[in-house]
């Protein structure tokens, strides 16, 4: 289960990431980021209410959460710079060191167990992602770098959901940060005009801003929704190799609406990728099966005989 929710997370991002291109040449980034979480604020709202989920936290909980928030906010918003200068796949390939720090934090941080196989995996899923990063950082400069910076805050952003997952359901985890995110960056927004900062401006927004920023806030909910409830399923040195399908499909949907396909080199980074995920996925489903086979066949334990004796007195 939790690998099949986060290889539906594979699908949603990508296509949220286009959408983030296709509107980030005409809308600033901080009306952007304010309504992505505003309308997963809303979206989630129903089913807090009628179901009249609990959403108390510790206090430990509470700091954590906000920290999440701000991690989140931070990877969106590096992410969705980043594209606006660099293709598709290319800023989502540089972003695929991510899998790998999940699986080195996973170990260090929660001492998850990761075996041998896994390390292989996502060793050559990494390099596969190095093949197919192709940006020049002399030409880009900075902004080459910007998709490393959105996948150590995601990593940490990841690390800090499996952790509080378990005061929190993914439905009720993703509403308090859409209300985090939303309290956040209102009045950053309501700042922005004073400071003369473009980034934090809000500006009228056309039919189809509107139309395409709204469906970026729906697909963020469900692409962190299905990530999240992966986490609760699987340990993140399991689900983390799985990440690297998000290259195959952001290349096709780069190839679609951008007109963007890897060379040769690139291409051979995705096979590598997609190799080292599948290896994955087969792997733990074998696992499994021996597993659940050895425990149906496990035969209780033999009671040992008793012989009457005389009770020993007490010592």
């Amino acid at each position: 289960m939790g690998i099949a929710l986060m290889l539906c997370f594979c699908v949603i991002a990508p296509l949220g990431d286009a959408v983030a291109k296709l509107i980030g040449e005409s809308v600033a980034l901080g009306p952007v980021l304010f309504i992505r979480f505003a309308v997963q604020l809303l979206l989630l709202s129903p089913f807090i209410f009628l179901a009249a989920r609990p959403l108390r936290l510790s206090r430990k909980a509470g700091w954590a959460c906000l920290l999440r928030t701000v991690l989140h906010i931070a990877a969106i918003g590096l992410m969705f710079t980043a594209l606006r200068y660099m293709p598709l796949a290319d800023a989502i390939a540089i972003v695929f060191v991510l899998p790998f720090i999940n699986l080195v934090l996973g170990w260090l941080w929660l001492g998850e167990t990761v075996g041998i196989r896994r390390i292989v995996a996502c060793g050559v899923g990494f390099a596969g992602t190095v093949l197919v990063i192709q940006p020049s950082f002399a030409a880009l400069g900075a902004v080459a770098l910007l998709p490393l910076g959105a996948a150590l805050a995601f990593s940490l952003f990841m690390l800090i959901t499996r952790q509080v997952s378990a005061e929190l359901d993914p439905i009720g985890l993703q509403y308090v940060s859409g209300l985090m995110a939303t309290a956040l960056l209102l009045p950053a927004l309501m700042l922005g005009p004073v400071a003369t900062l473009t980034e934090l401006t809000w500006t009228p927004l056309s039919s189809r801003e509107w139309a395409l920023v709204l469906s970026l806030g729906v697909l963020g909910t469900l692409g962190h929704l299905a990530m999240t409830w992966s986490l609760r399923h699987a340990p993140s040195s399991t689900v983390a190799p799985m990440q690297y399908i998000e290259i195959p499909v952001a290349a096709v949907i780069g190839l679609l609406i951008f007109s963007e396909w890897p060379n040769g080199m690139a291409s051979l980074g995705i096979f590598l990728s997609m190799a080292a995920g599948l290896y994955v996925i087969i792997y733990e489903e074998v696992s499994r099966r021996r597993l659940n086979a050895a425990q149906a066949t496990e035969q209780p334990p033999e009671e040992p005989c008793t012989t009457s004796q005389e009770p020993q007195p007490a010592q």
